[in-house]
C-alpha cells in the first residue's frame, strides 16, 4: 500500500507540516549559530510513518485500522529527529519549541532525566502546528545527542520486530552501553563548559 492510498487526502498536509517543521528548525538553527558562535543542531531528520509501520502500531494498541485512528489516536505519524552536540542544545532548542506560538504542546515527555528501563534517552515533544501550511497536524519531535541516536539507531537495528535468543543478556548489555554512551556525553558537555568558560575549575 502506498502512502497515498493510506493516508488519502491528508498525506500532502502530512508532508507539508513536515517541511514547515524541518524550515523551522532551520531557521532557529542559523540564527543560533550567529548569536553565540555555536551549533546547538547539528542536522536533523524526518519522516512519515509508513502504512505498514502504522498498521501495526494500531493494531498493538487494539486500535482499528483506519485513516481516523491513524491520525487521532496515534501522535507520530508525522516525525521529526533533530539530533545535537551536547545536552545542554537539548533543553535549549526544546525550550525554543515550547515558546512558540505557531506549536501548541500537546505532550512532553523527558527520557533524559528519566530513562526507560531499556537506557533509551531522548526528549520528546508533541505538538500540532497551529498556523502555515501544515496547520492542524499533530507531529512528534525527538531531541538527542549525536551519541544517543548513535545508540537508539543501533538499538532499533538489533532488536525490533525481532525474536532472538538470549535476550535478557542482550538487553543488559545494551543497557550497559546506554549508560556508558550517557556518561560520556556528560564527560562532552563538561569539557565544552570548561573551554567556555562557563563552569570554575
Amino acid at each position: 500500500m502506498t502512502y497515498e492510498e493510506f493516508y488519502k487526502d491528508a498525506y500532502g498536509k502530512m508532508k507539508a507540516a513536515e517541511m514547515q517543521v524541518l524550515e523551522t528548525i532551520a531557521q532557529y538553527s542559523g540564527r543560533d549559530e550567529q548569536q553565540r558562535g555555536q551549533r546547538s543542531i547539528e542536522y536533523c531528520r524526518s519522516r512519515i510513518k509508513s502504512p505498514e509501520s502504522m498498521e501495526a502500531k494500531l493494531k498493538k494498541r487494539g486500535l482499528p485500522v483506519t485513516l481516523k485512528a491513524a491520525l487521532t489516536e496515534v501522535h507520530d505519524a508525522v516525525g521529526v529527529r533533530v539530533i545535537c552536540p551536547f545536552f545542554d542544545d537539548i533543553y535549549r532548542t526544546a525550550e525554543w519549541i515550547k515558546g512558540r506560538e505557531d506549536f501548541e504542546i500537546l505532550e512532553i515527555k523527558d527520557y533524559i532525566a528519566y530513562p526507560k528501563d531499556s537506557g533509551y534517552r531522548s526528549y520528546h515533544i508533541i505538538f500540532r502546528i497551529l498556523e502555515g501550511p501544515g496547520k492542524g497536524v499533530t507531529v512528534e519531535l525527538q531531541i538527542r545527542t549525536i551519541a544517543l541516536d548513535f545508540w537508539a539507531s543501533l538499538e532499533h537495528q538489533l532488536k525490533y520486530k525481532k525474536e532472538v535468543d538470549h535476550d535478557e543478556l542482550i538487553c543488559r548489555a545494551l543497557k550497559q552501553c546506554a549508560d556508558e554512551i550517557a556518561s560520556v556525553d556528560l564527560s562532552m558537555q563538561t569539557i565544552r563548559d570548561l573551554i567556555s568558560g562557563s563552569v570554575a575549575v
